[in-house]
């Protein structure tokens, strides 16, 4: 009987040293091998009978099986088991009264090899030595025992070879001590898992434990909230999980100082936001699942031994994108061996020169591994770009609002139009200087960036920028055309508080489409441009398409209207034929601006929202500097500089200030009034027409 025993109790330890071994992926529940062996045993093992209030003095010493289970005993006493010195296999569970386990009561066995304490509901206490002076233990087990509060701190000591020791599921509002134990058993695996009360792991916590290298120190699923300084001092140990501590927020710098040996850290489902640097040296593989918090990475440098990493965000696996760790010839008789490249592990360990980093997960399409601008062209690019419209259109602004000119319709959408592409080139500069500050470690920045208020803020000023500058450039061309159509109805005149009406919509449509993504319909913070380029949900697809749509046609009324405008002035007998040319090549110039903005960025924008997509995000980000923002680059000088009147205020303002005197001085004796001239002559309307249609001022006259 006594063989069939320890062969079931050597398979036992066989199965938790294969779930415990260095490559073990798996966190092995607790208490899943020792109700094994509470069942293989049960069959053996002399069970006390459930009335019992008392472990009975009658039982025999010969007894090497003893399992107490679903009895009436609620307390168990000093030398309660003392005289059963040939006693191997220790069982108590379900002892629903069952309180305390007092001191010395489970001491001094020489033989015992496994305890299995659990689902003792009412226990609440283990005294001193309880569990001491027991040279032969190699298991023991306390589990589901969830008012188990205070384990005394001398209750474990002298148990030198312990090789196993799980505390799981239980009440402790402390981190028992264990320093005492003083195991001298190879390959010990620790577990304190799913206590959630222990908030704390203390100094010096496993000193003591076991004098040699500790396979596994599981602590995982606790409520830790904190590993103080010389936490692991002198531990040895290959791998610590500390998973599941959702409430982990800090590791303290010196928590391994005096430890050595750790290859594998599993930190996933915590709320750290660092790594511990100094133990990062000898790590072979890191564990980081869902750690929301950890967005920036220590140096690369720090991370010598490294081959394997799971982290939590893509954009950090880029780190690892291009690491290879070089490694030395091990024993060139060896590595030379014909068999040695099919044995992968050792070959990759010892023979090859060069191995990449396993990271996971990898970057997406949507996050390639590269910085915001990818290519200098680029770089240099939107800088030059965003000073031309920060500048242009700032120009425009202040031109149209210090003039003493009467504030007309076209100047007050030209304001609009100004002030819309202007943010588009704040737009601009905040991607540029994001870029130049995260250049080469953007992966460290991406997620601060992409799920912060800058990105959000960012998003937010270019849809607003680009709804608006499209409506504001519609309005305008919709205006002149309706000018142009009624310009002998003085009656069908539009008025200022009409033009406010308008624009009154369009700040309201521009602001609720910038909006939107931020509440979740699409998202600024998918890409590191911060455009709205999610379409994961049908109602964000139906979103970005329907903008894209109101776009183009937008587009087509604007070439509408301008064909229009053509047509009516259009007239070789009242006219020369340069007028016609010099009309049309201003009209084509106005939609050919319009149409290089809105092509390409609308072609691949629709299929990319129906989720057919034909270029990169990289790609992307050439038609984000090279056409996005030419409107607004091209309108201060389509619509104002290239205007004689716009130059005139331009000049009269600097010379308020002292500057371009000479040339104000020109500009005020060819005209020195803003008042719009009067036509009275129903003869000259043709004139009036190509005028008004060739150059239009932003007061609404014609050039003279």
């Amino acid at each position: 009987m006594m063989a069939m025993i320890l062969i079931m109790v050597t398979i036992v330890m066989i199965k938790m040293a294969g779930a415990s071994a260095p490559d073990a992926e798996t966190d092995v529940k607790p208490g899943a091998d020792e109700s094994v062996l509470a069942k293989r045993t049960l069959s053996i093992c002399n069970q006390l009978p459930p009335e019992v209030t008392e472990i009975p003095s009658n039982i025999s010493s010969d007894t090497e099986c003893l399992e107490v289970k679903q009895t009436q005993i609620g307390v168990i006493p000093r030398g309660a088991v003392h005289r059963l010195q040939h006693l191997r296999i220790l069982i108590i569970s379900k002892n629903e009264v069952l309180e305390s386990i007092g001191a010395f009561a489970v001491a001094g066995l020489p033989q015992i090899t496994n305890i299995f304490i659990s689902e003792n509901a009412e226990l609440a206490s283990i005294g001193a030595f309880a569990f001491s002076d027991l040279p032969e233990l190699t298991e023991m087990t306390i589990t589901k025992s969830k008012h188990l509060r205070h384990i005394h701190p001398d209750a474990f000591r002298n148990i030198v070879k312990l090789r196993v020791l799980i505390i799981s599921n239980t009440g402790l509002r402390m981190f028992p001590d264990f320093t005492k134990i003083h195991s001298t058993a190879p390959d010990f695996l620790f577990g304190l898992q799913e206590n959630s009360h222990i908030e704390r792991v203390p100094v010096n916590a496993f000193r003591g434990l076991c004098t040699q290298t500790i396979s596994e120190i599981r602590l995982t699923r606790n409520g830790i909230k904190e590993v103080a300084s010389d936490a692991f001092n002198g531990t040895k140990m290959h791998r610590l999980r500390l998973s599941g501590n959702q409430q982990l927020t800090h590791i303290n710098p010196n928590a391994f100082v005096g430890s050595s040996e750790l290859v594998v850290l599993d930190i996933s489902h915590t709320a750290l936001s660092s790594l511990p640097e100094n133990i990062l040296g000898g790590l072979q593989k890191l564990m980081a699942e869902s750690v929301f918090r950890l967005k920036e990475l220590p140096p690369l440098q720090l991370f010598n031994k490294l081959q394997e990493v799971h982290l939590t965000y893509p954009s950090h696996c880029c780190a690892f994108h291009n690491v290879h760790r070089n490694r030395s010839s091990w024993n060139a008789l060896l590595c030379s061996h014909p068999d040695a490249p099919g044995m992968p592990n050792f070959y990759k360990d010892h023979c090859s020169n060069s191995t990449a980093i396993i990271c996971t997960p990898t970057q997406d399409e949507f996050n390639p591994c590269e910085d915001i601008m990818s290519a200098v062209p680029l770089r240099i690019l939107i800088w030059i770009i965003s000073i031309l419209a920060l500048l242009g259109n700032a120009a425009v602004l202040l031109v149209l609002l210090g003039s003493r000119c009467k504030l007309t319709v076209p100047r007050f959408l030209m304001c609009h139009l100004a002030f819309s592409d202007l943010c588009m080139g704040i737009y601009l500069v905040v991607i540029a200087t994001v870029d130049i500050v995260t250049r080469g470690r953007y992966y460290n920045h991406a997620i601060d960036w992409q799920t912060g208020p800058g990105c959000s803020a960012a998003g937010f000023f270019t849809v607003f920028a680009s709804e608006l500058s499209v409506f504001t450039l519609t309005a305008i061309t919709l205006e002149r055309w309706y000018t142009i159509k009624h310009a002998l109805r003085l009656d069908r005149k539009l008025r200022l508080r009409h033009a406010c009406i308008v624009m009154t919509a369009g700040w309201i449509f521009s602001s609720l489409a910038a909006l939107l993504p931020t509440v979740g319909v699409s998202s600024y913070g998918k890409v590191s441009i911060c455009l709205p380029m999610d379409v994961e949900s049908l109602v964000s697809q139906v979103f970005v398409v329907s903008l894209l749509l109101l776009n183009i046609l937008a587009f087509f009324c604007v070439c509408g209207c301008y064909l229009s405008i053509y047509l009516t002035v259009r007239n070789p007998s009242s006219a020369p034929a340069h007028a016609d040319t010099s009309v049309a090549q201003r009209m084509a110039v106005l939609i050919f601006t319009d149409f290089v903005c809105m092509a390409p960025i609308s072609f691949f924008a629709v299929s990319a929202a129906l989720k057919l997509p034909l270029i990169t995000v990289s790609e992307a980000k050439i038609l984000l500097v090279f056409f996005y923002p030419i409107n607004s680059c091209s309108n201060p000088f389509l619509y104002a500089f290239s205007n004689r009147t716009f130059r005139r205020d331009f000049f009269l303002l600097s010379a308020r200030f002292g500057l371009f005197k000479t040339r104000a001085q020109i500009y005020r004796a060819e005209s020195s009034t803003c008042q719009q001239p009067t036509w009275i002559s129903p003869k000259s309307s043709h004139v009036m027409l190509y005028s008004l249609a060739n150059a239009l001022s932003p007061d609404g006259k014609h050039e003279g």
